[in-house]
């Protein structure tokens, strides 16, 4: 088995975890910054989403990952920054950073998620990249994977990033 390229990084903070996919987009910052903001793009490779999607409004989402809950839009300065703040009923919150960047002919796009429990954040680190993965195959116009497949495919790369 060859060794697989991961996306994504996991740090503790404070006590929780953070995980940090980075990658670059064969696209330009705009149209990936639709790819990321806009509801119907959003449900061709991440999640359902609902709601006032504008800086200070509340929104709801239902991710590939089977994850769904409230969220807030926090800081919105399009093309370059979204930050949002998730929660999912009786857990607590997180929050989601996208930042945007011209690479060459591309966009790099960086995210990370914040305030995960360390228990979960090697899961989440999988999650993120199969997310990122899911992302090319839209921008490139194809299908995206098997979402819970190519999660537990990554899983174990994870768990040993994470140590556990």
């Amino acid at each position: 088995m060859s060794e697989e390229k991961l996306l994504a990084t996991l740090r503790e903070e404070n006590g929780l975890g953070v995980v940090r996919v980075e990658d670059v987009y064969e696209t330009a910052v705009d149209d990936l910054w639709a790819a990321i903001t806009t509801p119907e793009r959003l449900a061709r490779w991440i999640a359902d989403v609902s709601g006032d999607l504008r800086e200070g409004g509340q929104f709801q989402a239902s991710f590939t990952s089977g994850w769904s809950g409230a969220g807030v839009v926090e800081v919105c300065e399009a093309p370059r920054l979204l930050r949002v703040r998730t929660q999912q009923p009786g857990e607590p919150s997180t929050v989601m950073e996208a930042r945007l960047s011209p690479e060459g002919d591309g966009t790099r796009l960086v995210i990370e998620e914040r305030g995960l429990p360390l228990a979960e954040y090697a899961d989440h680190g999988a999650g993120w990249q199969a997310h990122a993965e899911d992302l090319h195959a839209h921008i490139d116009g194809t299908e995206p994977q098997d979402w819970v497949q190519r999660w537990r495919e990554l899983s174990a790369a994870y768990f040993a990033l994470a140590g556990r």
